[in-house]
């Protein structure tokens, strides 16, 4: 049995090293959610006092995160990056995943589903993880574009972003 685990581990670290190589030798900068990778996997246990609920769940949502390898890959794109000439930034992931990628409105009811977006002010409608990794990107390059300039000490200021609540429609 220890065999297959190893076997699916060695097949797992070739993906996730052909797969950083791939990207690090194809884009110059790579935009990433600062995910707290040990915060999502820790347990829902609780405690004697107050006991957890979905400890089961929870376990199998932890066993499945940390299969994917998401620290490793990019710690192996980081790396890879730099050796290239790149670079990996890491954004704030908050509101990504609810924040419209066309005209910024964020509201938790823009998300309709696990898969699916549309926001309540433009209309928009999108895969949930492509409407997310858009705004990933936008936030990224806002967040290069107003860093400190080294020469002049000056920093550009980012664009606020559309934030008000608006009714929803019956």
């Amino acid at each position: 049995m220890s065999g297959l685990h190893q076997t699916i581990a060695n097949v797992r670290s070739d993906f996730l090293h052909k797969l950083s190589t791939e990207t690090s030798k194809n884009h110059a900068r790579v935009y990433v959610e600062g995910l707290q990778i040990k915060n999502m996997s820790a347990s829902a246990r609780g405690t004697i006092q107050e006991p957890g609920s979905g400890v089961k769940a929870k376990a199998g949502l932890n066993k499945s995160i940390l299969d994917q390898g998401w620290f490793k890959f990019k710690r192996q794109l980081d790396y890879k990056l730099s050796w290239q000439g790149g670079r990996l930034i890491e954004v704030d992931f908050r509101h990504t995943s609810q924040r419209c990628s066309c005209c910024g409105y964020t509201a938790k009811e823009n998300r309709l589903s696990q898969a699916d977006f549309r926001c309540l002010a433009c209309g928009y409608e999108e895969n949930a993880d492509v409407n997310a990794a858009k705004n990933i990107l936008t936030v990224g390059q806002t967040g290069v574009a107003c860093s400190a300039n080294r020469v002049g000490g000056r920093q550009q200021e980012p664009a606020g972003i559309r934030e008000e609540v608006l009714p929803v429609a019956s």
